[in-house]
């Protein structure tokens, strides 16, 4: 038995490296530099060990926001794991851990107009602080707790368990420029529940450089943000 998924292992690389993958696919396992800018300035990174295993990790300018992670891939698909921390304007925070993964429908010989379409699943915790105001319902976590407050706010501490659902699509609308869009949905204990959109373009500069403009939504029971992003990438 070990020595029959020893020879799979190996053969990874090799199915891996058969397929020729857009820039923003995100099964692609890669060492590469990023800078982004959406109301502040990020710096990214992924190191690829091999062309299945990957670290990846970002960081914003004052470090109050934060992520780092893995993917190891294999020919169905590619399993990640990840955790990080957000802040929100309203006050609140959150810590989260995640594993889950990506599948490309085009490995089953589905890929309806050109469409590279990526379902995504996994399991979620979240940990952190929210602000709950008084006779609002300023989050869910606050059900049952901001009709008897009789102070202003309290900050209350919460963590829920949960998983998510969601899907990544990419249009090539020309050799160099790509279509991107991405939506999920999530639920958890504690009345958690969340949901987050997405879309942009992808520009292919060459081979080794690419450009990113992203617009995007999150809506949690921490808090919500919106952002327009510009992304510059660099692989080695």
């Amino acid at each position: 038995m070990w020595r029959r998924l020893v020879c799979v292992m190996c053969l990874i690389p090799c199915l891996v490296a058969a397929e020729e993958k857009l820039a923003e696919d995100p099964t692609r396992v890669e060492t590469k530099l990023g800078l982004s800018y959406d109301d502040a300035f990020n710096l990214s990174a992924s190191f690829a060990f091999d062309a299945a295993r990957k670290i990846n990790a970002s960081i914003n300018k004052d470090a109050s926001e934060w992520r780092l992670g893995g993917s190891w891939l294999f020919p169905v698909g590619i399993v990640n794991f990840s955790f990080g921390r957000n802040e929100f304007t309203s006050g609140a925070h959150q810590t989260h851990y995640s594993v889950g993964t990506f599948i490309p429908l085009s490995y089953f010989g589905f890929k309806p107009f050109g469409i590279e379409i990526f379902p995504a699943a996994g399991y979620s915790h979240n940990n952190g602080e929210i602000i709950c105001r008084g006779n609002t319902q300023s989050s869910s976590f606050c059900h049952g707790l901001s009709n008897n407050l009789d102070i202003g706010l309290v900050t209350l501490p919460v963590k829920s368990n949960g998983g998510y659902l969601g899907m990544f699509a990419l249009k090539p609308i020309t050799p160099a420029l790509t279509l991107i869009l991405a939506a999920g949905s999530a639920k958890g204990s504690n009345h958690y529940s969340g949901h987050a959109f997405g879309a942009g373009l992808g520009l292919r500069i060459n081979e080794r450089q690419s450009c990113h403009f992203l617009a995007y939504s999150t809506d949690n029971s921490y808090g919500s943000e919106s952002h327009l992003g510009l992304s510059y990438k660099y692989t080695f």
